[in-house]
């Protein structure tokens, strides 16, 4: 008998999310005779306990008998059970201080770490991740935004949606104005806020027809990095040689954000990659940019306005572009930009979120834990196992071991 479990969400704020739907759980067990599914019972499940019990699947307190468990974010040190196989989003792999502690515990109690973030394919490709649905809900926030600041439209929180289909009715009577939105970015974020634009009938131009066109109607720019990054000796772009030496990179965003309306940021970035602009260029007469959808959300990065994280139920801060200040937002008559910087969007649409994550790990991931295979990608995901760091973790030695 292998028997996974499934942990109840500890971390605060409350993650509603859930790494199986209850279908999916049933569908796993009816494949693999001899697995059962163990879930700790929770009142803040997107799914309910009613609904796990329905499928049959076993609710229970106690998950010392599994030798799998997942869980979404980070589990809190006391519930960790030593010994055990662990998956979840743990934010270790760039020595984040504020989870420090969370790694030394992993260490101490021997458990086996498999971060979902390290989950590749063997070209590198992330196989999981929830960066296609915080790219629809970004995308809709940032709409949300400009019709709360302009006066324009109105339309309704995503947590108010029952799903994504209800999300996707409620644009049965809405028409976007003539504005010029740029999405930055290539991944699955990008993917999701193009899925919204492209419903909306929102016409994609390219990089230079919207650098210098008007529009009678709504418009949006997908900057990748060549459209965005150069090398400072001659402007040229290379993604490998990006990635290797981003600091003899600038950044050419600039020149966009003067025919901007709105910026729907869903680009990776680290302290080595060049912001998209600095501070300063905010208080520019040519800077046009009145609403920021930052969906990746690093507090100070690529969006140098994003001052903090919001949240679902309050999820707008207004920028002055003045005194370079946080503000509140939605003020005629001030010239503020007003930033969007929710960091758990996917929470949004958390039934929807969960099948699509539950998908990929139920296909690319689970076969090799239930076999036991020891695959690359598998292998390429574990941070940490028998109280030592793998190999390819080891730069995290100060970190793990440190004081």
């Amino acid at each position: 008998m292998i028997r996974i479990g499934m942990v109840r969400e500890g971390k605060t704020p409350q993650d509603n999310r859930v790494p199986f739907s209850p279908k999916q759980c049933r569908e796993i067990e009816d494949a693999n005779s001899g697995l059962q599914f163990l879930v700790q019972p929770s009142a803040i499940r997107c799914f309910s306990d009613e609904e796990y019990a329905a499928q049959n699947i076993r609710l229970q307190e106690d998950l010392s008998e599994c030798e799998v468990i997942f869980g979404v974010k980070e589990a809190l040190i006391d519930t960790l059970i030593p010994g055990k196989t662990y998956l979840f989003f743990s934010h270790t792999k760039k020595a984040q201080p504020h989870n420090q502690k969370l790694m030394k515990a992993l260490i101490e109690k021997k458990i086996r770490m498999i971060d979902y973030e390290c989950l590749t394919h063997d070209d590198g490709h992330r196989i999981v991740g929830f960066g296609f649905w915080a790219g629809v809900v970004g995308a809709h926030n940032g709409l949300l935004t400009f019709g709360k600041k302009t006066g324009m439209f109105h339309l309704p929180p995503v947590y108010t949606l029952k799903n994504f289909l209800e999300l996707k009715e409620s644009y049965e009577t809405f028409f976007v104005p003539p504005i010029k939105i740029a999405v930055t970015g290539s991944g699955r974020v990008s993917t999701g806020v193009l899925d919204i634009l492209n419903y909306l009938d929102i016409t994609e131009v390219s990089p230079e027809d919207y650098l210098v066109k008007k529009y009678d109607y709504p418009v949006f720019v997908q900057l990748k990095g060549k459209d965005l990054y150069g090398r400072m000796d001659d402007s040229s772009y290379n993604r490998e040689d990006f990635h290797a030496h981003a600091y003899e990179y600038c950044c050419l965003f600039l020149q966009y954000a003067k025919v901007t309306d709105i910026l729907m940021n869903g680009i990776y970035w680290d302290q080595k990659i060049p912001r998209l602009f600095e501070l300063k260029d905010m208080q520019r007469p040519d800077f046009n940019i009145s609403v920021i959808s930052d969906i990746t959300c690093d507090e100070n990065g690529s969006v140098p306005c994003n001052v903090g994280a919001t949240t679902i139920a309050d999820p707008t801060y207004g920028f002055d572009r003045k005194t370079l200040v946080k503000t509140t937002p939605f003020r005629p008559g001030h010239d503020t930009v007003d930033v969007m910087a929710v960091d758990n969007l996917p929470n949004e649409l958390p039934r929807d979120a969960s099948k699509y994550f539950g998908g990929f790990l139920q296909t690319y991931v689970l076969p090799d834990l239930i076999a036991g295979n020891r695959s690359g990608v598998i292998e390429r995901a574990t941070i940490c196992e028998n109280g030592q760091l793998t190999s390819a973790y080891q730069y995290l030695h100060d970190y793990a071991f440190g004081k």
